[in-house]
C-alpha cells in the first residue's frame, strides 16, 4: 500500500498548560492539553478525516502506544515516518473524544525531561504558545467538483509539538507529502524510495538492469490498485 505522509496542527491558543509541583522535591510536571485530531468536517488543509477510521485508530493508538508509554512525539515534524528518541520532547498520556463533540478528540502531554523537552518547558515558563499536530500515514483521495481530500487507511504516527507560525493555515500544509511509504512484508511502513536504493545498493551490476525493470513494473502495478 502506498501512503503519503500528513500533518494537522490545530491553534496553540485553544491549548493548556498544567502544571504540577511534587510536593516532596519540588519539581515540576508541565502538562499540554487541548484537541490533538479532529474527523469529519473539513480541517484548515483541506482533508476530511473519516469518522469511523479516526475513532479506530485512536483505539489502537491507545492500545499499543499511550498504554505502553511509548506515544512520544518530537519537538516539530521530521523529515521520516519515524519516530526519532532523541528529538523526543514529550509523551502523550491520554487521548480521547470531546464530551461536547465526539469526532474532536483532546489529548494530553506530559512533557519529558529529555534536552528536547526542556527547551519546551522554557517556551512555556517564558510565556510562548506551543501547539500539537498530528503525523500520520495515508491515502488522499479527493472529491470530484471540490479541492476536498479525504483521507483513507489512516495510520497515527505521532503528535508533534509545535509552534504557531504566522501562516498557520500553511505551516504544515504539503510538507513531506511528496514522500511514498509503502507497508512491507514486517507490518512497518517504509519510504518508497528508500527501500529501493537500498536494494539496489546491495547487488551485482547485473542484476541491476532487471531490479529496476521489477521495480517500476511494481510501482505501475500499485498506482492501478489507488485508482
Amino acid at each position: 500500500m502506498h501512503a503519503k505522509l500528513l500533518v494537522e496542527t490545530a491553534d496553540p491558543q485553544e491549548f493548556e498548560y498544567i502544571i504540577e509541583e511534587q510536593s516532596n522535591r519540588g519539581e515540576k510536571t508541565i502538562y499540554i492539553k487541548g484537541p490533538y485530531a479532529m474527523a469529519g468536517g473539513e480541517n484548515k488543509n483541506g482533508r476530511v478525516y473519516c469518522e469511523k477510521e479516526m475513532q479506530k485508530e485512536v483505539a489502537r493508538y491507545t492500545e499499543k502506544m499511550i498504554k505502553t508509554n511509548r506515544a512520544l512525539g518530537e519537538l516539530n515534524h521530521p523529515t521520516s515516518a519515524d519516530v526519532d528518541l532523541e528529538r523526543a520532547c514529550h509523551m502523550v498520556v491520554s487521548l480521547e473524544s470531546s464530551n461536547k463533540d465526539p469526532n474532536v478528540y483532546i489529548g494530553k502531554s506530559k512533557v519529558l525531561n529529555t534536552p528536547t523537552g526542556k527547551i519546551v518547558q522554557s517556551l512555556i515558563g517564558d510565556g510562548c504558545s506551543v501547539g500539537m499536530s498530528t503525523r500520520s500515514l495515508g491515502k488522499l483521495i479527493q472529491e470530484e467538483g471540490s479541492g476536498v481530500n479525504k483521507v483513507k487507511d489512516m495510520r497515527l504516527v505521532a503528535i508533534d509539538c509545535v509552534a504557531d507560525p504566522s501562516f498557520g493555515e500553511a505551516f504544515v500544509n504539503g510538507i513531506l507529502e511528496s514522500k511514498q511509504y509503502i507497508l512491507d512484508n514486517y507490518g512497518h511502513y517504509v519510504e518508497a524510495y528508500e527501500n529501493f536504493e537500498t536494494g539496489m545498493e546491495s547487488m551485482p551490476k547485473k542484476d541491476v538492469e532487471d531490479y529496476i525493470k521489477h521495480n517500476v513494473l511494481e510501482f505501475l502495478t500499485a498506482l492501478r490498485k489507488v485508482k
